[in-house]
């Protein structure tokens, strides 16, 4: 038994594997250059292990990440880049953008996929562009132009595709090109009972506003006799403008955008397209009688709702004065607002929204040619691009 106040330390030999263990209190020199090389070599030993662990931890959590790039992507976009710059052309769906692939105005190079995307690297009419079909709906449209901005030397982005149209100066097979674009899919939806002086939800810390106007639903009810007024469950929503967080602003200090220009260069190239003449028939047996042709206009609207209903048609026309409606423009004019780049949407009318004469929309039958005129557009404009001295 060892002595009162004394502790006991255990007796350990040298391990075969180089590292010693703990000595006799009374035979363990710690000053010695054996005890010292050892330390050394312990240490040494765990900063091995320590950064192999580490290592395989973040290559592990690498792999895991959603959306984390292959060194062979970035190595692609990075040679790619120093080709640059592009135009970036953003397409919503293949169906639009097929005439452009089968154009002998485009040359294909190489491509890249990431991210759930195609980016095509080519050429139209000589200028070099970046293809990307982005697919359905604001979201989509936003997500990808984003990841092209990002990712790629971009100088400027050039959106087409097919449209609605809610402009009655305006026909099926003509193409617009909006000088201002507006997302009407962001609302406040007024509870029943309150009414346009009635202040809305969280408007008073600046969140939302009644200056844009409201749509009320009580004026579009059908079949009601034997009143003089009525009314609507649904009540009123408020048309709201889009925050937005410009490059050259201060991060988390919000800015509010209703009305998004276009590029000020790109409009007035735009304008010189003015009255080209486009195609008019689908085939030999079907054929508009009219020549389509191009049109500047003031305004567009986008939201994630393919509008197909003529009261909604003849409502926004007279609110806002729109001329095309569809799902992504507003969407890729915003992120580019937003990223300081130039940017233009050109669209072709495929039907026109609810408003026409047949029991269905004509974009059955004339998507088609729409696409077909905006392709023709988009060609044109690039050649206006390059030898524009604007």
């Amino acid at each position: 038994m060892p002595a009162s106040g004394t502790s006991v330390c255990p007796h350990v030999s040298p391990r075969a594997d180089g590292f010693s263990s703990i000595q006799d209190p009374q035979s363990f020199d710690p000053f010695s250059p054996r005890t010292q090389q050892v330390h050394i070599e312990k240490q040494m030993a765990v900063a091995h292990w320590l950064v192999l662990f580490v290592t395989v931890i973040v290559v592990s959590n690498m792999r895991d990440v959603n959306g984390a790039l292959p060194a062979a992507t970035l190595e692609a976009i990075a040679k790619a880049n120093a080709n640059g710059p592009y135009i970036g052309i953003v397409i919503p769906n293949l169906f639009e953008m097929g005439p452009l692939l089968n154009s002998s105005s485009y040359s294909a190079a190489e491509i890249i996929d990431f991210s759930g995307r195609r980016f095509r690297f080519g050429t139209v009419e000589e200028r070099k562009v970046i293809l990307v079909m982005t697919g359905l709906g604001v979201i989509n449209a936003a997500i990808t132009t984003q990841l092209l901005l990002s990712f790629f030397n971009v100088e400027g982005v050039i959106h087409y595709g097919i449209a609605g149209n809610a402009n009655p100066d305006l026909h099926i097979g003509d193409v617009a090109i909006p000088q201002y674009w507006a997302h009407t899919g962001l609302w406040n939806w007024q509870r029943y009972g309150q009414g346009p002086e009635d202040e809305l939800a969280l408007e008073s810390s600046g969140d939302y506003t009644r200056t844009l106007g409201y749509l009320r639903f009580a004026n579009y009810t059908t079949n009601v006799t034997g009143c003089a007024s009525h009314d609507n469950l649904l009540n009123n929503i408020w048309y709201q403008p889009e925050e937005v967080f410009p490059v050259t602003g201060t991060p988390e200090e919000r800015q509010h955008e209703f009305w998004v220009p276009v590029g000020s260069t790109y409009f007035a190239v735009a304008k010189k397209l003015e009255g080209l003449k486009l195609e008019s028939c689908v085939n030999a047996t079907t054929c508009l009688n009219y020549t389509p042709s191009v049109s500047t206009v003031e305004r567009g609207v986008s939201a994630s709702i393919y509008l197909d209903n003529s009261a909604y048609r003849s409502f926004i026309y007279d609110k806002f004065n729109v001329s095309p409606v569809d799902m992504e423009s507003t969407s890729v004019a915003l992120i580019c607002y937003q990223q300081n780049t130039s940017f233009i949407a050109i669209r072709a009318l495929s039907d026109l929204a609810g408003g026409g004469s047949a029991e269905s929309n004509e974009a059955d039958t004339f998507v088609n040619l729409a696409s077909d005129n905006a392709v023709t557009v988009v060609v044109e404009f690039i050649k206006q691009l390059s030898s524009s001295t604007l």
